[in-house]
């Protein structure tokens, strides 16, 4: 009989050592759940403060080919600068495409005139009578109003029943376009990419002014534009000759570049994203800084 106890005591002994085993199982499966739900959040984390990187990362390379595309402009004779330029570059695993156009070859829209205004919507496929009612309005929109009298303009507004007056001063965004009554969005969007606020004059630069913008020109025929976009093809540098081409078109018409340039840059990031921007700086000849933006647009968060 007294045998029996210590069988007693070590049965009792091996629940217990079971027991014990059994939690510290459940404590490692425990552990390793932890341990899985921690890597999950932090593989997340990760990824979302990644994003604001690439914006960082991004911001960085269009910025880098603003300032080179500045200083292949600044780095020649003033008189000399050339109007246009593309150049690729690599910064680590970030790729950066650019190229950049004197904004002289867009049509001023505080600048231009009503029949150079009428020429873009036709050349984009407005009727004649369309075009000259939008370059009408888009006119009474910049145009300040008189002091006295009936402001005819505002009455239109009004009587179309949108709720804001015309500007009636300098357009700040060629986006304004969409504000302008009566312009249907489908014709803005036609003409934005041909429109400025930053040429500041009424000519165009015929060196780099796209086809749709020299068969805008008052008095340019469909003979005079092939001959132009041919002499400009074969004899870029020939200014004079281009200009002679154009006939009486040539009273708009400028090959002086401006100190606006506009650059679309790609970048291609370390992730395989590609991020676009449209930019327009004014080059400094003088002070501190060699350039300053005065516009940009990049279609990192949504489309352009």
């Amino acid at each position: 009989m007294t045998g029996a106890r210590p069988l007693k005591r070590r049965a009792g002994r091996r629940r217990e050592s079971g027991f014990i085993l059994v939690a510290v199982l459940w404590m490692i499966v425990a552990l390793a759940l932890l341990s899985s739900v921690y890597s999950h959040f932090v593989s997340t984390a990760l990824a979302s403060s990644h994003i604001p990187d690439e914006r960082v990362q991004a911001e960085e390379a269009i910025r880098s080919a603003i300032e080179l595309a500045a200083y292949q402009l600044l780095s020649a004779p003033r008189d000399d600068r050339p109007t246009n330029g593309v150049f690729t570059v690599q910064l680590g695993k970030v790729g950066i495409a650019a190229q950049y156009r004197s904004e002289g070859a867009r049509i001023d829209l505080n600048a231009a005139p009503k029949e150079l205004l009428t020429g873009l919507f036709i050349s984009v496929g407005v009727n004649d009578a369309a075009a000259a009612n939008y370059a009408d309005r888009i006119i009474g929109w910049r145009k300040k109003a008189e002091p006295e009298g009936v402001n005819e303009e505002a009455s239109l507004y009004k009587t179309a029943g949108l709720p804001y007056p015309p500007r009636q001063g300098p357009f700040v965004d060629p986006l304004e376009l969409s504000l302008v009554l009566g312009i249907p969005p489908f014709i803005v969007d036609k003409v934005l990419p041909f429109v400025t606020i930053y040429n500041g004059k009424r000519e165009v630069d015929v060196l780099n002014a796209d086809p749709e913008i020299l068969s805008a020109l008052p008095g340019m025929t469909p003979a005079a534009l092939g001959a132009a976009l041919a002499q400009r093809a074969r004899f870029p540098d020939d200014k004079q000759a281009l200009i002679a081409t154009l006939g009486p078109a040539g009273g708009f018409a400028t090959t002086e570049g401006r100190n606006a340039y506009r650059a679309l840059v790609s970048v291609a990031l370390d992730r395989k994203r590609h991020v676009h921007a449209d930019v327009v700086f004014l080059l400094l000849d003088e002070g501190d800084d060699p350039y300053r933006i005065l516009n940009w647009r990049d279609d990192f968060d949504q489309p352009l």
